[in-house]
């Protein structure tokens, strides 16, 4: 059983909801990227969504393709996102850290490589942005092979022939788009929403994550009430742009404590 399973699974017999919170690796500088997962873990985070920063992000929305800019204004590369995984196993054996990002990163460095690197590094999850699970075949072989989730994307638009075929391919939880458009967007529709995971779950076993327009306690908490996880993005992301370097890690703990404080209420 890989850690994300495993966490998923531990949680279940809890009755609570996991919260996945995402920072992109090197933002504000990679310094602090380690203080801020161990951070976000001590305020209530059960898996770590680690962004890998790139030029043209293109399922993100502002935000975040600011947090990129500035990581690679400090010239932080796949290796070194590797390296900072790898730093935070030193103290951390137990939460999961799933990799975020998009596959020129991955292609330029190679697959084989990649897989092991990541494998070395403590890597629990893969998430891909533009790698369907239909041209990833030999890719997705590799993550399992070093018992490496590969987790894809589902969006409003997914039918339910493309929501069986994504799952097939995918392991540890499915992440759906809540809304259309880009990390960060506004309006979220809890109750299409609903619907939505509801179908999702007729067709899969594997737990269900919500994100992309997780903003702020309320909807972390209406959220939690149908999904298995809640990822919160932007917020995070927003949270580490408007602090200070000396108070940013004391301030993101902050936001993670009020979202689990939230999501735990239900």
């Amino acid at each position: 059983m890989s850690r994300i399973q495993s966490t998923f699974s531990n949680l279940k017999q809890q009755g609570k909801k996991a919260l996945i919170p995402y920072i992109t690796a090197g933002d504000p500088n990679p310094a602090l990227t380690v203080p801020l997962m161990h951070a976000m873990v001590e305020a209530g985070a059960d898996i770590i969504e680690l962004g890998v920063p790139f030029s043209d992000p293109m399922a993100d929305g502002p935000v975040i393709q600011r947090a990129s800019e500035r990581a690679l204004a400090h010239h932080v590369s796949l290796t070194d996102v590797l390296g900072m995984v790898a730093e935070f196993r030193k103290a951390d054996d137990t939460t999961p850290v799933v990799l975020m990002g998009y596959a020129n990163p991955v292609e330029a460095m190679g697959y084989q490589k990649f897989a092991n690197l990541a494998g070395h590094s403590g890597v629990d999850g893969v998430l891909t942005v533009d790698y369907p699970p239909e041209e990833c075949e030999e890719f997705v072989a590799l993550l399992n092979q070093h018992r490496i989730d590969p987790v894809f994307l589902l969006a409003p638009t997914s039918a339910a022939a493309r929501v069986e075929a994504v799952v097939k391919s995918a392991s540890g939880f499915v992440y759906y788009v809540s809304l259309k458009g880009v990390t960060g967007a506004s309006n979220l529709d809890i109750e299409e929403v609903s619907r939505k995971v509801a179908a999702i779950r007729t067709l899969t076993t594997l737990p269900i994550g919500v994100g992309f327009g997780v903003r702020d306690a309320a909807t972390a908490k209406a959220v939690a009430g149908i999904a298995d996880a809640v990822v919160v993005g932007s917020r995070t992301v927003q949270e580490i742009e408007n602090s200070g370097e000396q108070e940013v890690v004391a301030n993101v703990k902050k936001l993670v404590g009020e979202l689990r404080g939230a999501i735990d209420s239900l």
